[in-house]
This record gives structure tokens, C-alpha cells and sequence, in this order.
């Protein structure tokens, strides 16, 4: 009867027993590389950057996301290379939430820009859109493309078309 109670036991746990799941991993940190056109925003010309990114998964395909940019471009007025650093903070959409995911989301940015005589400060706002593509389980490789408005309060409205490639681990 002992045994019987035992085989009863396991047949009704593997039968109430729900499938595992995978746990999704919500949170992300990368790097990126990119050219970054300037359209004589600040009076600089185009130049490649350096990304430090972050993304954190919200729900139902949004996340938070987060790129600093760090480069070097060259003032044309005094042909010096100066520092820019544009960081920016937005929130994005996936589409899809598997190996492959495209997205398209909305940036608010920072641009400032040391140069030897004075420092240009912009602030600004765009849509970009991209696509990451999981080579493992916790790493994806990515391209994304972003177009801000940047204003100040002196100069007209300044633009900027941004192209990069990035790696992103997931944790």
C-alpha cells in the first residue's frame, strides 16, 4: 500500500508539474562604434566615436536605454582635434523578443563639445531604429542608426546622422 501511495505521489506531482521556463535577461551593458555627421553642428565636421551603453528591460517589449558617446573630431577653424561627449537616455520598442530583435525608439541627448577657446553645449531629441542579432544566449552584436535635432540658445537648429555597430552583453 506504501508503494502504491509513492507512485500515486509522483504521478500527480509530474502531472501538475508546469514546463521550465528560460528566464529573460533584462539587463544590458555594451559597447559602440560609429561615425557620428555632425553637419557643421557646433562648427565640427563628422568624426568616429566611442559608445558605452546600457539597456534595461521594462515590460512588453519596452526598454530603457542609455549611450555615451565619447570622440574626437576635428575643428575645422582652428584644425585642432577637440573632445565631444553626447550622452543620451531614451526608451525603445522591440518588435520581436527573440534571437533576432529590431526596434525603433526615441532619444533625448546632450552634446558638448570642448574646444580650446570655449565649450558648444547642445540639447536634443530623435528617433533611431536598429537591429540586434544573439550570437549566444547573453551576447548580441547590433547596428542602429539615429538622427537628432540638437538646439542652444544662440545658433539655429543643428543636426547630426548617427551610424553604429555594437556589442551588448546581457546579465
Amino acid at each position: 500500500m506504501r508503494s502504491f501511495l509513492y507512485t500515486l505521489g509522483i504521478l500527480v506531482a509530474l502531472c501538475a508539474a508546469r514546463p521550465a521556463q528560460a528566464q529573460f535577461a533584462n539587463r544590458g551593458m555594451g559597447l559602440s562604434a560609429g561615425y557620428m555627421n555632425f553637419n557643421r553642428t557646433a562648427g565640427l565636421d563628422g568624426g568616429v566615436f566611442l559608445g558605452f551603453d546600457a539597456s534595461l528591460y521594462i515590460e512588453s517589449g519596452f526598454e530603457v536605454v542609455s549611450l555615451t558617446k565619447v570622440m574626437f573630431p576635428v575643428d575645422p577653424g582652428s584644425g585642432q582635434r577637440v573632445v565631444g561627449v553626447a550622452p543620451s537616455l531614451g526608451l525603445r520598442y522591440l518588435f520581436l523578443e527573440e534571437s533576432i530583435r529590431p526596434y525603433l525608439g526615441a532619444d533625448i541627448s546632450y552634446l558638448h563639445v570642448f574646444k580650446p577657446e570655449t565649450a558648444a553645449q547642445y540639447a536634443g531629441i530623435g528617433p533611431n531604429a536598429g537591429v540586434d542579432f544573439f550570437v549566444t544566449d547573453s551576447v548580441s552584436l547590433g547596428a542602429r542608426v539615429q538622427y537628432n535635432v540638437y538646439l542652444s540658445l544662440n545658433d539655429p537648429l543643428q543636426t547630426s546622422l548617427t551610424l553604429s555597430a555594437g556589442a551588448t552583453v546581457y546579465y
